[in-house]
């Protein structure tokens, strides 16, 4: 089967807000993705209201403390008031406690709040993904998909989980603490204010190289966990063709690629850090120089200059924290962006509401005209015409790539046509309802795809409220019964990851079983029996026989010996049909299905 490839898949795709109308720019803004993100905070306002209480209070309670100390040293140190000094210091120990009790309960309600709406945007990313269409995974590797399902959904939870609260506490002290130096001294609060505009003009600067090293570290991690994916999957292929050495140095250039992301982020990240000790050395210097000459000229007292000071620190902390945060913070919206990228990509085109139910099919399928490409200037399908009348068993043969398997492929809707009609019992695939369609074809494809569950599960996936015993009457049909009662635990053995401890035969068997259990109106076999030895081959062959009596079906198969019973052989090439007829009479013809079957034989060149 020809495939498209992946930039010209992805150009294809048109981004767009499920569930809202029109096409939207990809989230490429900081503003964008903080309020797609705040969408999925938006049902916990109460529980986020009460945060912010909890923030408002803690921040306050920890702009009382600098407050106290100075009220300590003005009025009971200098006066030797002991006991008025022993009542200062227990209401600080009680307002620095409850400072303490109020932000742990913060962080608490934040995290419980973040993991409900993470929870939702995880599940609405995997329920997405689910109903995308084909093309979408052709195009992205599975390693790239698992890498926003886990390290940027993470990178969302940390900053999240951890900072929002912080966030919001940073920016409330440091307006309180501005707020209350005014009230205190009007000069001393104006010097404060010198650190301030050089503090957010260099964050803003270093920020938009921060979050665009970010998004590159979040995509070269995705390409990193592609390359690990393919590597462990692919262990039998590796090892057999002695690659090893290769898949390292792919490794390696891929982690190469993130260690150098990594560092070009986290610098820029970093740079805040020491800036900001530098500015707060600078701010204390400034403080405690003026304040000493306005203490000297008497304008203040020492306590205010101790309480200036106290907040002087206090406001270059949340400073610092701002800086820590940009590390999370610019990893997030990367994150977010990504994973957004992904719920922007148009699903499947969703059945008409009154799309047709198909619940009864007698199996008469017609393509009329049909005309298909994954590349518009490249037709795989070129103004096909084919009658299936119902019941009939159809073979579709051909050299690699002539288009068998994507006949396949819209005949099941996994692809739509460009142009031309195909219909089954005269009503157009288009105007169905996808989940009845699919219902009423059994696949068994080249490539079987087992699911790490028992093998009874496995089977029960072709119809999920069979009972055992049907299982079981399909797995004889199948010829896999003898197989199976002689794994270790028979048919409740659990099969490891791509059902690696089967061979390749006796996961198609299970295959073919899974098909007769779903008892389809149409059956589809793309090369079903490839993997299986000629004896196991004949026995199946036979099953399948008394399976499709009755039962339209389309076979697809390089072995050609293997289609002698069909009705019809259609011969593909080139995306055209070349010949049609019984396997006998194509024979007789000596045209290109001759050729075929002799190459095959005797070992010619086509």
């Amino acid at each position: 089967m020809t495939t498209p490839t992946t930039r010209d898949l992805r150009a294809q795709m048109m981004p767009r807000r499920p569930g809202m109308p029109g096409k939207i720019e990809k989230a490429r803004n900081t503003r964008q993705a903080l309020l797609r993100l705040a969408f999925y905070l938006k049902p916990f306002y109460l529980p986020m209201a009460s945060v912010l209480l909890l923030v408002v209070l803690y921040s306050l309670l920890a702009l009382l403390g600098p407050y106290l100390m100075g009220v300590a040293i003005d009025r009971f140190i200098g006066a030797g008031d002991t006991a008025g000094l022993g009542w200062v210091a227990l209401l600080m120990l009680v307002t620095y406690l409850l400072n303490n009790l109020f932000q742990a309960a913060a962080n608490w309600v934040m995290a419980s709040v973040s993991q409900r709406a993470l929870r939702q945007l995880r599940q609405d990313l995997f329920t997405h993904i689910q109903s995308l269409p084909l093309k979408f995974f052709d195009a992205n590797p599975a390693g790239e998909l698992m890498s926003r399902l886990t390290n940027d959904i993470d990178a969302i939870n940390q900053a999240v989980s951890q900072n929002v609260t912080s966030l919001i506490a940073s920016l409330l002290s440091m307006a309180g603490i501005l707020i209350t130096m005014f009230m205190l001294n009007a000069w001393l609060a104006l010097a404060t204010l010198i650190v301030v505009p050089v503090m957010f003009w260099f964050t803003q600067f270093v920020a938009k190289y921060t979050r665009r090293g970010f998004r590159e570290l979040q995509k070269q991690l995705g390409g990193l966990n592609g390359v690990m994916e393919e590597a462990i999957s692919g262990q039998k292929v590796i090892k057999a063709f002695r690659r090893n050495e290769s898949v390292v140095a792919a490794f390696r250039e891929h982690n190469q690629a993130v260690y150098e992301a990594g560092v070009t982020a986290n610098s820029y990240a970093l740079l805040l850090m020491p800036l900001t000790n530098v500015l707060g050395n600078f701010f204390v210097i400034v403080l405690a120089g003026l304040g000493g000459w306005l203490a000297l000229q008497g304008l203040v007292s020492v306590g205010t200059i101790a309480t200036f000071i106290n907040y002087g620190q206090s406001f270059i902390h949340p400073l610092r924290s701002l800086a820590n945060m940009y590390n999370a913070i610019q990893a997030a919206l990367a994150g977010a962006e990504r994973v957004f990228d992904v719920l922007d990509t148009a699903p499947e085109t969703p059945d008409a509401p009154d799309a047709l139910k198909l619940d009864q099919m007698q199996g008469h399928v017609r393509f009329e005209g049909v005309r298909f490409g994954y590349h518009a200037d490249q037709p795989v399908i070129k103004n096909m015409t084919l009658d299936v009348p119902a019941g009939q068993m159809v073979a579709l043969v051909g050299p690699t790539g002539a288009g068998k398997t994507t006949i396949i492929n819209l005949l099941t809707r996994f692809y739509e046509t460009q142009a031309g009609t195909i219909t089954i019992d005269g009503v157009d695939i288009r105007q169905a309802a996808r989940a009845g369609l699919r219902r009423q074809l059994g696949l068994v494809l080249q490539d079987t795809f087992l699911f790490a569950d028992t093998v009874m599960e496995n089977i029960r996936y072709g119809r999920l409220d069979a009972t055992d015993e049907e299982c079981m009457a399909a797995a004889e049909m199948a010829d896999a019964d003898h197989f199976i009662r002689q794994l270790p635990q028979g048919y409740q053995t659990v099969l490891s990851e791509r059902a690696s401890n089967l061979s390749q035969g006796q996961r198609q068997l299970l295959a073919i079983a899974r098909a007769i259990l779903a008892d389809p109106a149409i059956l589809i076999l793309d090369e079903a029996t490839s993997s299986v030895d000629t004896r196991t081959e004949a026995r199946i062959q036979k099953a399948l026989l008394r399976l499709m009596q009755g039962r339209t079906s389309f076979v697809i198969a390089h072995r050609l010996s293997t289609i002698r019973d069909a009705d019809n052989v259609v011969v593909i090439n080139g995306g055209e049909i070349v010949e049609q007829g019984s396997h006998a009479a194509l024979l007789e013809k000596r045209g290109f299905y001759h050729h075929l079957y002799v190459s095959q034989f005797k070992g010619q060149a086509i």
